[in-house]
């Protein structure tokens, strides 16, 4: 066996995932960090199924969260809905495409495109192969570094709703889609957050 590609487990340690200090493994049940005093483990304690709940529940509520009003604008008296797609329209037919381009990837492309790179890396650690382990790390990295451009949506309507507050003349009111993409946005990153990397390199020998 290649000494360049022996994993921790294999020599006897265990990685801390909070502080990152490497601990050598003892006959105890319950072993602490040194350091910081977290519980070691070996791989996170049902990642897997973890993972797949947070995924399939950030699914059910994609859904919603493209179909149903982010929010509501009340106008003299008139009330219009918006969605996301609706939006982008809106900004399309105004000529305002640079804002329509980022409310698609940050609203529409991002969630999904994260969606599908874990179900892609827990079909990978499924699998148990040997190869393409160094690009199935990347793209959790990649899935792990757009999740924090997801929320521009949420942050652009706390913004609006705090803001245009006139009384009898404007008011904007969030609608259910929000509520729904936020949890899209919260399920992908616990989903992230729950699945264990180090699962990439484990391999059926």
């Amino acid at each position: 066996m290649n000494t360049d590609l022996l994993r921790a487990q294999q020599c006897g340690l265990v990685g801390c995932t909070t502080c990152g200090l490497l601990v050598k493994r003892s006959k105890e049940k319950k072993l602490l960090c040194p350091r910081c005093h977290c519980q070691l483990s070996s791989r996170k304690q049902n990642s897997i199924q973890r993972t797949w709940a947070f995924l399939i529940s950030a699914i059910i509520m994609y859904i919603p969260a493209n179909v149903e009003p982010v929010m509501f604008t009340i106008n003299l008296g008139e009330k219009t809905a918006d969605t996301i797609m609706s939006g982008i329209v809106f900004f399309l037919e105004n000529g305002e495409w640079p804002l329509a381009i980022i409310i698609f990837l940050a609203s529409v492309l991002l969630p999904l495109l994260k969606i599908l790179l874990m179900i892609y890396l827990l079909f990978m650690v499924g699998r148990k192969k040997v190869n393409r382990r160094i690009e199935n790390t990347r793209m959790y990295r990649i899935a792990e570094w757009v999740g924090r451009w997801s929320m521009l949506d949420i942050f652009v309507i706390a913004i609006l709703v705090s803001l245009v507050q006139l009384d009898a003349l404007t008011t904007v009111l969030p609608g259910m889609g929000a509520t729904a993409f936020a949890a899209v946005v919260v399920l992908t990153m616990l989903a992230v957050k729950s699945f264990d990397p180090r699962l990439l390199w484990d391999t059926r020998d």
